[in-house]
């Protein structure tokens, strides 16, 4: 009987190795209509996974709103209807703050986008003449420069860049989400998400708990907690911090009379979002319309100020609102940004830090617990 279920076991075990196999050719062979089936799957679920980081980004306002709605003993139904009252006021903000964009921020910006390729040519004229009418030895004339003056030349930023183009970036985004009907959907998941949100954690604690138990248990629920700490902190801090630059830099922009002062500085906050380069590289594309519109001078103290204003940002706002979060040195934050652009474009080079960040706290509690380990093996050498 003990050898019936043996050959029995090696059977089946084989049988496996042998389905898997198949199926991992299979899918490598058809790895195009996979592909296909996936994208489609992602497709019909992604009112649900919108919804959900809507839910996420939301959560930890929603949270702070609801202690302060329970804490008001004096009226019981507000105190009663805490969470309800609490994602209403979080979407009315929400609400308020879209309106806000929409109706003050974003017709200046696509104004001055529009105004800017109308008259690129213009600029494009004036900036040459005043690179000629430098001297030879200036470092504008050298080959390196010219070459570069000659190739956007040659660029049609109203064929990229018009009304028409705009609208139609904007009616892909639409359509990258499904439409006004996916839209809907999603703010209801977001918002059953944020009031079932007990329930919803307690059900993937019992699921986890039945699944593995002891130790494991305790070390996914860890660092589960503490990668969603890292993740929200990461993307909130940085959302609020390039706001914030933003600003700074508009108004800094307009005090200097710089043109295109608000599409300028909308456009250096949104870059902030990526560490390191994000900033550098939107800052020189800053530096070379200014100087196109407003000539040397007026784009070197642009430089001065904006730089200014970023080492202020990046050594007393950002580490205010990020804290310790991260822990993370710069080199690792580098290197990070690096790798992630290179495999995953723009969302990798903006993921890749709080990654990295989970993954140094994976490898520096492995070290510490192989650091105790060894240490009670030394000790127990010592004591025999």
């Amino acid at each position: 009987m003990e050898n019936k279920n043996k050959n029995w076991t090696k059977w089946l075990f084989w049988f496996s190795l042998a389905l898997a196999v198949v199926v991992v050719y299979k899918t490598l062979d058809n790895l195009g209509q996979v592909a296909q089936g996936i994208k489609s799957f992602l497709g019909v679920l992604s009112p649900f996974l919108v919804g959900t980081l809507i839910a996420y980004i939301l959560y930890v306002p929603c949270r702070k709103i609801e202690q302060i709605y329970t804490k008001a003993k004096k009226v019981k139904f507000i105190q009663k209807k805490a969470r309800a009252l609490s994602i209403t006021t979080v979407y009315i903000i929400a609400l308020i703050l879209i309106i806000i964009l929409i109706n003050f921020i974003l017709p200046p910006v696509v104004q001055s986008v529009v105004d800017l390729v109308n008259n690129f040519g213009y600029y494009y004229n004036m900036a040459v003449e005043k690179i000629n009418s430098l001297p030879e030895d200036s470092i504008f004339k050298n080959e390196m420069v010219q070459k570069a003056i000659g190739e956007m030349q040659n660029i049609d930023l109203k064929q990229i860049i018009n009304t028409e183009a705009i609208t139609g970036y904007i009616q892909s985004v639409i359509g990258m989400l499904g439409g006004i009907f996916d839209i809907f959907v999603s703010i209801i998941v977001s918002i059953y998400i944020l009031s079932s949100r007990k329930q919803i954690i307690n059900f993937l604690k019992r699921l986890l708990g039945a699944i593995v138990e002891g130790k494991t248990y305790e070390n996914i629920n860890k660092y589960f907690n503490r990668t969603n700490e890292i993740f929200f902190k990461f993307l909130a801090s940085q959302i609020l911090d390039a706001i914030i630059v933003g600003i700074l830099t508009s108004i800094a922009m307009s005090i200097l009379n710089v043109k295109y002062a608000v599409l300028l500085g909308f456009m250096i906050g949104l870059a902030n979002i990526i560490p390191y380069f994000g900033a550098i590289i939107a800052i020189v594309i800053a530096t070379i319309i200014t100087f196109f519109t407003g000539g040397l001078s007026q784009a070197i103290w642009m430089v001065i100020v904006v730089t200014i204003l970023q080492q202020i940002d990046a050594n007393v706002i950002n580490p205010k609102i990020v804290g310790d979060s991260l822990k993370i040195s710069p080199l690792l934050v580098i290197f990070a940004v690096t790798l992630g652009g290179a495999y995953f474009g723009v969302i990798g080079m903006f993921l890749a830090v709080p990654v990295v960040a989970v993954l140094k706290l994976i490898i520096d509690d492995f070290i510490e617990w192989k650091n105790i380990k060894n240490n009670e093996k030394i000790k127990l050498g010592k004591t025999q």
